[in-house]
């Protein structure tokens, strides 16, 4: 290629990027139209800045400032026509087709949120009810009232967000149970979804702030033989009927005796079941019922406690509990039902 060819071309570029532009249907979006000549242009413009290589040395300059009008008008016709999208849509609440398109997400429900909907639909068809209650709460509903000793490690400020002297962030659902004994006499079956707060670091498998799910049953003959009774149906209808599950010790202050359940899961690679712990539970201490003004001889009651997080990553198999918490549409759209 040549000067003349070059500049011959350059011009006729130029010339054919006005009449596309100028062709285009009115309300044409501004991506539309850039789109529409780059599959003019591109091709084009990289010959010639190829060719700009091959040119003898003396005419370079004359090719090159050739080449830099033709980018410059092409630019002017793309910024031409945006003007001229907003211009003829600057009406009030008109809208800028100048704007790049965008996707749009229509959203979806947590998973986490389906997990709590999930169980709570599962404990009402066992006779429960929902029972809320304050996320500041006082150290006697968060820890005296639930049979915790005075000089227990979680008291302490390195565990325990304190809004002043004898106000804190509740670190459990549990002062719940004491308000709802306070307010309604047995027999109360109520299950208790919120948030609880931790000084616990950010990280794979701890969250300062999380969901927590917990449920309380009080009445008189209360055994240890409905707590598993009611906690094995519950997992039959959550993860599926053949699905084992079992209980071992464990201790917690305020219940006595104290479980953890597991459910079993039959893992693809030969080794069998693995179980998987997904709550802890027991009996409600005597304490615990003497605080709410309960006769501890009279009434009996079970507790649980579980995290719908850690149950809605075992579900999924999420490996980091910061997924959870990023509010990252990327991943929250795999959920959109």
């Amino acid at each position: 290629m040549d000067l003349n060819e070059f500049l011959r071309r350059a011009d006729a570029l130029e010339a054919s990027a006005r009449t596309l532009v100028a062709s285009l249907q009115p309300g044409t979006r501004l991506d539309d139209a850039k789109g529409r000549l780059n599959a003019v242009a591109a091709e084009e413009v990289a010959a010639l800045r190829a060719a700009l290589r091959t040119l003898p040395p003396e005419d370079r300059p004359a090719a090159g400032q050739a080449f830099n009008r033709l980018s410059q008008a092409l630019t002017r016709v793309v910024e031409n026509y945006a003007a001229s999208l907003r211009s003829a849509n600057s009406g009030v609440g008109a809208t800028d087709l100048s704007m790049p398109a965008r996707t749009q997400w229509r959203g979806a429900r947590h998973p986490v949120t389906m997990v709590i909907d999930e169980i709570a639909g599962i404990f009402r068809e066992l006779g429960f009810t929902i029972a809320l209650g304050p996320e500041a709460e006082t150290a006697w509903y968060n820890f005296g009232a639930l049979n915790f000793p005075p000089d227990h490690p979680a008291m302490e400020l390195h565990d325990t967000l304190y809004l002043r002297d004898d106000v804190l962030l509740r670190t459990h659902t549990s002062p719940v149970q004491v308000r709802t004994l306070q307010s309604y006499r047995p027999p109360v079956r109520v299950l208790i979804p919120g948030n609880v707060y931790r000084r616990d670091f950010f990280d794979a498998t701890h969250a300062p702030a999380f969901a927590q799910l917990e449920g309380l049953a009080v009445d008189e003959g209360i055994s240890f033989v409905d707590l598993k009774a009611t906690l094995a149906e519950f997992a039959r209808r959550f993860y599926g009927g053949t699905r084992r599950v079992r209980f071992g010790p464990s201790y917690f202050p305020f219940t006595e005796p104290s479980a953890q359940m597991d459910v079993g899961v039959g893992l693809q690679d030969g080794r069998g079941l693995r179980w998987v712990e997904i709550m802890g539970c027991g009996l409600v201490h005597p304490a615990v019922l003497e605080s709410a003004g309960l006769d501890s001889e009279r009434y009996t009651g079970w507790a649980f406690g579980m995290g719908p997080a850690r149950i809605a990553m075992s579900r999924h198999d999420i490996n980091d509990i910061r997924l959870l918490y990023d509010s990252d549409v990327r991943f929250l759209e795999q959920f959109t039902s």
